[in-house]
């Protein structure tokens, strides 16, 4: 289930069955541990989005924008990041 806050302060609750998500406006999204293995997300709009614990391994996210995305212990092994818009580095050296 996917929480999406818009900029009212409302929120729809959504439930995922499709794995494409592929140019889906989801600006300030609630993924926080979301399932999003093997989705197309190419050219999603991910900006503020909550991704904290997400798992997106092995999914395209290829020309997304992730600025302002909070993406802290999201496990992002194997997926595609190519093109991907980012405020700095998604992976900050510790």
């Amino acid at each position: 289930m996917i929480v999406i806050h818009d900029r009212k302060g409302l929120c729809t609750l959504l439930t995922l069955e499709l794995s494409s998500l592929h140019g889906a406006d989801l600006r300030n999204a609630n993924l926080e541990n979301a399932n999003l293995v093997q989705y197309d997300l190419q050219g999603a709009d991910l900006r503020g989005a909550n991704l904290i614990g997400a798992d997106l391994r092995l999914a395209n996210l290829s020309g997304a924008d992730l600025r302002g995305a909070d993406l802290t212990a999201a496990e992002l092994m194997g997926a595609n990041l190519d093109g991907v818009k980012a405020d700095g580095p998604l992976f900050p050296v510790v």
